[in-house]
């Protein structure tokens, strides 16, 4: 089974704040599915995040929303062209109010380096010699 896109839905406090942290990193977002409720992060052609104010965010589940300071939900990894795009998007993001807890990860055939954004979701990035060796 091959999927075309990939919609990740994180939870929210504050939208506003939300919505300029990614824009300082340099993210947009379509404008045909963000509102007050929802804004939907681009990240790629197919790549999708909609970030959902808690109360919003609630509605589409019956479980208790974690809060990411405290537990780890999801961590997202997305690839990157060379260590240095992952190293100056994660100061970026630094600089924008997010956290570094872990040191840049390297092993030679892959980089890493990622953030705790202003939610707490871990935000990760991988930047491999060889990708498409690496990944079959």
């Amino acid at each position: 089974m091959q999927h075309q896109m990939i919609f990740v839905n994180l939870p929210i406090k504050d939208m506003g704040r939300s919505q300029a942290f990614f824009r300082a990193l340099g993210y947009d977002f379509n404008p045909q599915f963000t509102n007050e409720q929802g804004a939907c992060l681009v990240l790629g052609e197919n790549l999708f995040v909609m970030l959902l104010v808690e109360e919003f965010y609630k509605t589409f589940t019956d479980k208790a929303v974690a809060d990411a300071r405290k537990t780890s939900e999801v961590l997202v990894c997305l690839s990157a062209q060379s260590r240095e795009e992952i190293d100056t998007l994660v100061a970026k993001a630094v600089a924008a109010g997010a956290t570094s807890p872990r040191a840049p990860q390297d092993y030679g055939f892959m980089y890493g380096h990622g953030f705790d954004d202003l939610d707490g979701h871990t935000w990760e990035f991988a930047y491999m010699v060889d990708a498409s060796k690496a990944l079959g």
